[in-house]
């Protein structure tokens, strides 16, 4: 069994400047060790061979440490004291390195070399100063990967907004529920004007909403409560005393934010899944744990049949939604009797967590 080494690494191309900068440094810093003596074959074979590898240990630290700064000190505004706590490690191990190759390099008995002050201060300015070069330009490959990586999560959101919003569409207005919507508006016309006139209304409501949506990718909890109201209207028309939807939302998680056509996802997920009748009613209750949180919760009276894919994959474009926006989680919690899915609620409309 062959054991795996991760070395650190501060951005995605510290191991591509590694072999570029190594050799030429290894020779630079030999070449004021040893002056012209660098160049007898003896003290260059051996010398080079190992500059190279404590330069090779040397990068991998300060890589460890910089790694180390950079998860202590993650934010924006905290980059200016990162550095500058990194450089100025970085300036004290390369005057610790160059001391013990000075000396080091002094004690061989195959090399007739002293410690040179002038040299060794020749050699830590220039170190030094590629070191400072060497810091700001991992600085800014590692800031140019995180903006890819957030290039990409922003538009796997985007794709996930997408599918949802799809599916929200093809969930709607699909002919089946145009059927079964006009249906219901046709015999309320032939039943009762009054109520007729109402449920057209409201499906023009829900129309309209779903329409919409495509503008914000975050509504306020208050708009998709009242969108779905309208949205429940229609079905109530259809299913009648068959299922019951219970709200008990507090006025502060009202103005909280949430991706549009959450709660009618989820709500139609719960009539693939499940039977309804005026003896057993799908029961459906929403409500806010606190004002982080909302949570839908139905009693589970599971169809033989059911189109568990669809409904999976929607589940998932969910969760995969929250988990995008700064590891906000949705949570799902199964009983025998009941589901409960755990809606993170927003502070904004940007998509950040409370």
């Amino acid at each position: 069994m062959v054991m795996k080494v991760n070395l650190p690494q501060y951005s995605s191309k510290d191991f591509l400047v590694l072999p570029l900068v190594l050799l030429p440094f290894t020779m630079v810093i030999n070449y004021a060790i040893f002056d012209i003596h660098y160049f007898e074959v003896k003290v260059f074979v051996v010398s080079t061979l190992i500059t190279g590898i404590v330069f090779g240990a040397y990068f991998i630290l300060c890589s460890a440490l910089a790694v180390m700064m950079r998860n202590r000190l993650p934010k924006e505004s905290q980059t200016g004291i990162r550095l500058l706590i990194i450089i100025s490690n970085f300036l004290i191990m390369t005057g610790v390195i160059l001391a013990l190759l000075f000396w080091g390099y002094a004690g061989l008995p195959f090399v007739d070399q002293d410690f040179s002050q002038g040299r060794f201060v020749w050699a830590y300015v220039g170190l030094g100063i590629i070191n400072i070069f060497l810091t700001f330009l991992f600085e800014g490959i590692s800031r140019f990967d995180q903006w890819k990586i957030n290039l990409q999560e922003t538009e796997q959101l985007q794709k996930t907004y997408q599918r949802s919003q799809l599916a929200g569409l093809r969930d709607q207005v699909n002919p089946h529920f145009l059927f079964n919507s006009l249906n219901s508006l046709s015999s309320l016309i032939a039943e009762e004007g009054d109520e007729a006139e109402e449920f057209l209304d409201e499906m023009s409501k829900v129309y309209r909403y779903i329409l919409r949506n495509d503008i914000d990718q975050f509504v306020t909890l208050r708009t998709e409560v009242q969108f779905l109201k309208s949205y429940l209207h229609l079905l109530k028309v259809r299913f009648g005393r068959g299922f019951q939807v219970n709200f008990h939302v507090d006025e502060m998680s009202l103005d909280r934010y949430l991706p549009p056509l959450t709660l009618q996802s989820l709500i139609e997920i719960a009539f693939e899944q499940n039977t309804l009748s005026k003896t057993k009613p799908l029961i459906i209750e929403i409500f806010s744990n606190d004002q982080q949180t909302l949570c839908i919760r139905n009693n589970i009276q599971a169809k033989e049949v059911s189109n568990n894919y669809n409904d999976k994959a929607r589940l998932e474009d969910l969760v995969k939604k929250y988990a995008l926006m700064d590891h906000a989680e949705v949570l799902i919690n199964h009983t025998q009797s009941h589901r409960t899915i755990f809606i993170p609620l927003l502070k904004s409309s940007d998509g950040v967590p409370v």
